[in-house]
């Protein structure tokens, strides 16, 4: 599996890794695991989609925030994993939110757009566990956040 070489065909390239918005690290390393703390939807040092689905974001800009919320993961896992992502044998989970409208049930719908993007990315080792989760608010009012959990050698 190559990672890089995936993210080319795509037309797609890791950023560098986001610095955290409050007290946290982006990533810890534990009993083969990485767990990557939730990721904001920010490309070019800015939040590209902010407010409640679907009344503010549309759908399809929230399925795209969730991809750059994969990207940015990603490019934590490589910096915690000293610049290769080669240890990755496999995404375990995330946990994607999304700020929601009251009575909008479509969050798996937006979390498709980050789970597509990963078996498109990783292969079979894209294979992942997760829950959609809709939520009143999120950090800076961005429209969706993804958390994940990758096993590494």
């Amino acid at each position: 599996m190559s990672i890089e070489s995936n993210l080319e065909k795509l037309g797609l390239t890791l950023p560098e890794a986001p610095k955290p918005v409050a007290a946290y690290v982006p990533a810890v390393t534990s009993a083969g695991h990485v767990v990557v703390s939730g990721q904001l939807p920010v490309r070019d040092g800015e939040l590209m989609s902010t407010g409640k689905v679907p009344s503010q974001v549309s759908i399809e800009d929230a399925q795209d925030a969730a991809r750059q919320c994969v990207l940015n993961g990603l490019a934590v896992l490589k910096a915690e994993l000293g610049g290769s992502l080669e240890r990755l044998v496999r995404l375990v989970r995330i946990g994607a939110f999304v700020q929601s409208d009251d009575g909008f049930f479509g969050q798996p719908q937006i979390a498709n757009g980050a789970s597509e993007l990963l078996l498109e990315v990783l292969g079979e080792a894209g294979q992942h566990a997760r829950a959609a989760v809709g939520v009143n608010a999120l950090p800076l009012n961005a429209s969706v956040e993804i958390e994940f959990l990758f096993e590494i050698e």
